[in-house]
């Protein structure tokens, strides 16, 4: 009987990094642009300066690895999501895997390893700790990418505690926050 791999089901047309990153897709075709990932960063609370930051770090480090066989960088650095997987920066988590998968696993150790005030939460010092124990040697690039992502998503989504709870993490990782945040962020501004 063979032993079925810790990944969670997905279907054969999007992954679940995939899923990760098509809400900053604003017109749903497939790519994303640096004004894409500003008006995404925006609709999830970002302000302008940090969207503005963010959406040229973001789409310059990535665009060039999901499009492979491009001679050329093309200025406009785009980011075709079909290829997201090939973006992955080192001196991650390992919650997904090589084809984008999420690797549950991988997920359940960070709170195993980190999570030591509360069992279901990250605190500010755990997720320094966690950001620096996933650091490989000399992985530069990898060490701000892991390092950006994670401030960002601590600044933008910890409870009123200063808590960044699994769920919330969970959510991050299948892109269900993005959408929630978005709509509380409409809410705020329709009131």
């Amino acid at each position: 009987m063979a032993v079925q791999p810790d990944f969670e089901a997905i279907d054969s047309e999007e992954n679940v990094l995939q899923k990760h990153v098509k809400f900053f897709d604003r017109n749903n075709d497939g790519v994303i642009y640096p004004w894409e990932t500003f008006q995404g960063l925006r609709a999830i609370g970002c302000g302008i300066l940090l969207s503005s930051i963010a959406a040229v770090f973001i789409n310059v480090a990535l665009s060039r690895k999901t499009r492979p066989g491009q001679k050329y960088p093309n200025l406009l650095f785009p980011i075709d999501i079909a290829n997201i997987k090939m973006a992955k920066h080192g001196s991650d988590s390992g919650v997904y895997d090589t084809h984008g998968r999420f690797v549950s696993s991988k997920f359940e150790e960070i709170f195993h390893k980190y999570a030591r005030t509360y069992q279901d939460a990250l605190t500010a010092d755990e997720l320094n700790e966690f950001i620096k124990g996933n650091r490989e040697p000399k992985d530069y690039k990898g060490w701000i990418g892991g390092l950006t992502e994670w401030k960002i998503l601590y600044y933008l989504a910890k409870d009123k505690n200063g808590l960044l709870r699994k769920d919330t993490i969970r959510a991050v990782y299948d892109g269900s926050l993005f959408e929630k945040m978005a709509a509380e962020m409409s809410t705020k501004k329709n009131k």
